[in-house]
């Protein structure tokens, strides 16, 4: 009887026996002097008794019931109020000076940032002041963050600036004023949802490129619509640079020289002592100073000489913010979008900042439990007057140069802030709009990021792509329609990369046993009649069609790799090596089945190599490993390279004497006896055997 005439189930058979692990009972392959050595796959058991029982609700928060059984008085303090963390472990001799110091110096940069960026949100200036006093407090309590300097900011007073310029005109100071702390309510509510229900993570789906973008624009935004106070007459207020730009040249006969000399001036003063700071550090104290001496400067000149083309801010209310509550909550729908947005920009701005600090000066840091005391910070301070608040990128570059060590600092700034409410507020009149205008323009300068457009044109064409679109459309559509592209982009590539996945052809590199990508590697090989596929990702409903039509292509293209074993003129075998596959659902359980009666009526057989437990488990359950045949699971793909080579040899012999079929599917009596008996197919073995 010929080799050729045994069926599969007859050889797989074999095979199975071969790789038992017994070198008494291994049989040998003709030509061969060792039997090939397989490291059997053990396959889980399916059984009723073997299945786990269903998933219940205990065992889906077992994790979370665990912890909160071992945590003690203390565990629950820390963890509602962060910062007792600190406060246990306070070293007064070392840590107290430093935490002053950079207090003071926040302190002094934020006074005048607070007003100038009350101006740019469309508030009168004391308004920010109120938000850089309330919240700063509260979030020293609740904020896990020991160098992070939370207040107002020039993205979100622009958010807020354009979300309230749509439904309040700027006549109705009240009913803007009103709507921007109601913003604060609706800001730190969502956060501190989002905190609780541990949903940092929805913001990790946009990409860093589109941050970027986004900030880029913001920026060019912000710093066009301070233009007016250089420029000494009106501009349009707009969140799409066209209108900005389009007004700017329409009112350029009523352009005045005084302001615009003094704007520039004090910007420029304000420019060097950052760059001097930035490059000195034991000048970096000029960086932090550099807002304060632009407003005492620009005070002094129009104290002195009463220039009047030149505006100033005016009175400003003296004393501290007062409880209110929100007397009207008609406008709630139409403010959730900005909110959403303004939370967004929190969790991609503070939550980083925060993160890379703690990194820095090696504490950690959670990104949810960070987000619940951003949120506190906003929904009690909007009950004294604030507006939305959050990190500052600026200001916590400074908390942390300046060596901050806790959270003291952001309560040394605090009471800054109060002191200057309480004895400073009547100084705060004869400041120039012009001054206030430099710093905004000083502060978002260094947000416009061209070189990372740069590098990500150098690195990643894709990631350019998509800061292009998300800094187009922001400054072109608006921000909200800027946001809403660039993240809907962002999202499909994740989707295109998912349902797309990386599919390698496997080659062995020469004297090893090791398969690599063979385009990345030129110099491995393949056999003949043998395709192995790496596939690097998860396999579910919505790559499972690509994955299929990738393995359909490899049955042709891949022969022009081929360089090894006997000369067939077709595959025989398709070998999936499963190690990266970290997840396989149903409906990829059910298209690989189709795609084994696929093969099947090719005469090709499926062979899987090293799932994971998990997917293995599934493959199990759904009868995929008794419909493929346990024998064609294996622990390595050498192994079943080595098991699918012999029958390839065979078949290559066998080739004129009877067709693939009956080679591999007829005659199930027949045995291995008959194999042993019959002629020598090998001369030697292509495959050195391994001990």
């Amino acid at each position: 009887m010929s080799y050729a005439s045994l069926s599969v189930k007859d050889l797989t058979s074999l095979v199975s026996r071969s790789g038992s692990g017994s070198s008494s009972s291994s049989p040998k392959l003709p030509g061969q002097t060792r039997p090939v050595k397989v490291i059997p796959l053990q396959h889980p058991d399916t059984s009723d008794e073997a299945r786990p029982p269903s998933i219940h609700f205990d065992d889906i928060f077992s994790g979370w019931t665990a912890k909160i059984k071992r945590m003690s008085l203390v565990d629950w303090i820390d963890t509602l109020f962060p910062c007792f963390r600190w406060i246990r472990t306070y070293r007064w001799k070392e840590y107290f000076k430093l935490d002053l110091m950079a207090g003071i110096t926040v302190g002094i940069m934020l006074v005048p940032q607070g007003m100038s960026y009350a101006k740019l949100a469309g508030l009168p200036p004391i308004y920010g002041l109120y938000s850089s006093f309330v919240p700063i407090f509260v979030y020293a309590v609740f904020g896990s963050s020991r160098q992070l300097a939370i207040g107002p900011v020039a993205l979100v007073s622009l958010l807020v600036s354009n979300a309230l310029g749509g439904i309040a005109d700027s006549s109705e100071e009240e009913l803007h004023i009103e709507l921007a702390i109601m913003l604060a309510l609706l800001v730190g509510i969502l956060e501190c949802i989002m905190g609780l229900l541990r949903l940092g993570w929805l913001i990790r789906f946009i990409s860093h490129s589109v941050i970027s973008g986004f900030t880029t624009a913001s920026a060019i935004v912000i710093g066009l619509s301070q233009v007016k106070y250089f420029l000494g007459y009106n501009v349009a207020r707009s969140s799409e640079i066209v209108p900005i730009v389009e007004s700017i040249i329409a009112g350029a006969d009523k352009f005045q020289w005084p302001p615009f000399l003094m704007g520039s001036a004090i910007l420029l003063i304000i420019q060097m002592m950052k760059q001097v700071g930035k490059a000195k550090k034991e000048l970096q104290f000029l960086r932090a100073a550099a807002p304060l001496t632009g407003i005492v400067l620009g005070t002094t000149i129009a104290k002195v000489f009463h220039p009047p083309s030149i505006t100033l801010v005016g009175e400003i209310p003296q004393g501290l913010p007062t409880f209110s509550f929100p007397s009207s909550f008609d406008h709630v729908k139409t403010l959730l979008p900005t909110s959403a947005l303004i939370t967004g920009v929190a969790i991609l701005e503070s939550v980083g900042i925060a993160k890379a600090l703690a990194a820095k000066n090696r504490y950690e840091l959670d990104s949810n439990s960070e987000l619940f005391g951003l949120g506190v910070a906003n929904i009690l301070g909007s009950f004294f007057s604030a507006y939305p608040a959050t990190g500052s990128f600026s200001r916590s570059a400074v908390n942390n140069e300046s060596e901050a060590k806790t959270g003291l600092s952001g309560l040394i700034t605090g009471i800054i802030i109060g002191c200057s409410l309480l004895f400073l507020t009547p100084m705060f009149k004869y400041i120039p709009q012009c001054a206030l205008a430099a710093i905004v323009i000083s502060a978002v300068s260094g947000l416009v990021d061209y070189d990372e457009a740069i590098f990500l044109w150098r690195v990643d064409k894709r990631d350019f792509t998509l800061w292009i679109i998300t800094s187009t459309t922001t400054l072109f559509l608006g921000i909200e329609i800027g946001v809403l592209v660039g993240v809907g982009f962002s999202l499909a590539f994740v989707i295109h990369e998912s349902a797309n996945p990386h599919i390698a052809v496997l080659g062995r590199l020469p004297g090893t046993t090791v398969y690599r990508n063979i385009k990345q590697y030129p110099e491995a090989y393949t056999y003949n009649g043998i395709v192995i596929v790496r596939i690097d990702s998860p396999i579910y409903f919505a790559n499972i069609s690509y994955i299929k039509d990738r393995l359909r292509d490899y049955e042709v293209a891949v022969d022009k790799y081929t360089n090894r074993g006997p000369e067939v003129e077709r595959i025989y075998f398709v070998i999936l090596e499963m190690s990266p596959v970290t997840h396989i659902d149903s409906s990829a359980v059910e298209a690989l089945k189709e795609l084994y009666q696929e093969y099947k009526t090719r005469d090709i057989q499926l062979a899987i190599s090293n799932p994971n437990k998990d997917v293995h488990l599934t493959i199990a359950r759904s009868g995929m490993v008794e419909l493929v045949g346990k024998e064609w699971f294996f622990v390595r793909v050498h192994d079943a390279v080595q098991v699918c080579l012999q029958y390839v040899q065979s078949s290559n012999v066998e080739e004129k004497k009877t067709s693939f079929p009956s080679r591999f599917g007829i005659n199930n009596n027949s045995s291995y006896t008959d194999l042993q008996s019959s002629n020598k197919l090998l001369k030697e073995p292509l495959l050195p055997v391994e001990k």
